[in-house]
């Protein structure tokens, strides 16, 4: 018996895991299917209207003076008055006194010239005597005719004549280098460096200082050609008199701490192309810069680094697009009225910091009423559907799609039956 019940308990074990499976198979849970809402994307939209840009040319340079002259003495000598606006900094006005020499070698020069012209006359009177008795003598002789230059004493006069112009001719010399010896300044200005001081001697040629005119200084600001071609250039011709009408810069720097600005004009074109950059340079003018100004602002500096802003043309019927929006090489999104997405390539006309410029008129270019993307998305896709907020407005839209739910997955719910 005990030997029957081993050999039938595996068969029976066997059997009851087979009806195990097949109730299981026969038995199983229900599926459970759970609706999910489609999830969309939401962005940001603008619709896109036709306006007019006011260019503004950006550029940068250096303040430099009008006219910088460096001083130097004509004649020589030991310097005995610096005057009190020959210092670096300071301002002076026209014919004003910068530096005096020593005079007195050149007046002792003046008197010992005056001597030699008066001894000069003298020597020519007698010249003049003589020449005349010659004459009388030559008919006293009863010689007829024209005497020789020789007999007429006409060389030694003119000899002597040239004398009395040599002196006066030394007289004035000695005058003018005595005059020379107070250097005065040649317009009005301020002083930018100061070469020598009381006591020093000079020669002639030595630099004294340089200077500078105060009247208005001047800003070099390189132009590059797509921008510039929006900018009226105050171009000059040789056959043609006059220029274009300047246009007008605004210039700002910080200077001690703040934010200063100047109102200036371009006034010219330099005739020569940057040799490294090849971008032409125009020349913009600042009036009386170094005038105090109601604002308390401090006064410009030689070599100050300026920003500058050119006044441009107007463009007319452009779309302007942010540049947060432009993807690289040109590249916006367009949301359509099915609210889906497309790509476009535009051709900027004009660019800044934080916007470019399209012309409306240009092949490629958006319809005016489209609406463009400001959200950036990494992967766009065409006719990818979003949700979108356009102009701050939210689409209307949105509550019918949340009305009609699209089944998009299901998750498996177990049974809750219980096993038998």
């Amino acid at each position: 018996m005990v030997q029957t019940i081993r050999a039938l308990l595996p068969l029976i074990i066997l059997a009851a895991c087979g009806w195990g499976m097949w109730w299981l198979v026969t038995h199983k849970p229900e599926m459970a299917v759970m609706e999910t809402k489609p999830v969309l994307v939401t962005v940001e939209g603008v619709t896109l209207k036709k306006t007019n840009f006011p260019v503004r040319v950006s550029s940068q340079g250096t303040v430099q003076p009008r006219t910088r002259s460096t001083l130097v003495p004509e004649v020589a000598g030991m310097i005995v008055e610096v005057g009190p606006s020959f210092r670096p900094g300071g301002f002076f006005d026209k014919g004003e006194v910068l530096v005096k020499l020593d005079p007195v070698d050149y007046e002792t020069a003046v008197t010992t010239a005056k001597a030699d012209v008066a001894l000069a006359k003298v020597t020519l009177a007698e010249e003049n005597a003589k020449a005349e008795q010659a004459l009388e003598n030559w008919k006293a002789l009863g010689r007829q005719g024209t005497p020789g230059e020789l007999v007429s004493r006409a060389p030694q006069v003119a000899r002597a004549k040239a004398d009395v112009a040599s002196a006066e001719a030394r007289v004035v010399k000695a005058g003018r280098d005595t005059q020379r010896t107070i250097i005065r300044a040649p317009y009005a200005g301020q002083v930018l460096e100061q070469a020598v001081d009381v006591g020093q001697y000079v020669s002639q040629g030595t630099t004294l200082g340089r200077i500078f005119a105060t009247d208005f200084v001047e800003v070099r600001l390189p132009l590059p050609e797509r921008e510039s071609q929006h900018v009226q250039l105050p171009e000059h011709y040789r056959d043609v008199g006059g220029a274009a009408p300047a246009a007008k810069v605004r210039l700002r720097s910080t200077t001690a701490g703040r934010t200063v600005s100047w109102e200036g004009r371009l006034v010219r074109v330099e005739s020569a192309l940057d040799t490294e950059t090849r971008q032409s340079t125009a020349v913009a003018q600042i009036d009386n810069p170094f005038s105090k100004r109601a604002d308390g602002a401090p006064p410009l500096k030689i070599g100050q680094f300026i920003e500058a802003e050119i006044e441009g043309d107007a463009l007319e019927d452009v779309f302007i697009i942010p540049r947060a929006a432009v993807r690289a090489g040109d590249e916006i999104i367009l949301i359509t009225a099915q609210k889906t997405l497309r790509r476009m390539f535009v051709e900027p006309v004009f660019g800044t910091e934080k916007q470019i410029v399209v012309s409306a008129k240009s092949a490629k270019a958006p319809k005016e009423g489209d609406v463009l993307c400001l959200t950036p998305i990494p992967f766009p896709a065409d006719g990818a559907r979003v949700n979108a907020v356009i102009d701050g407005v939210p689409p209307s839209e949105n509550m019918a799609d949340r009305k009609k739910p699209e089944k998009k997955a299901a998750m498996v719910m177990p049974a809750t039956k219980p096993l038998p």
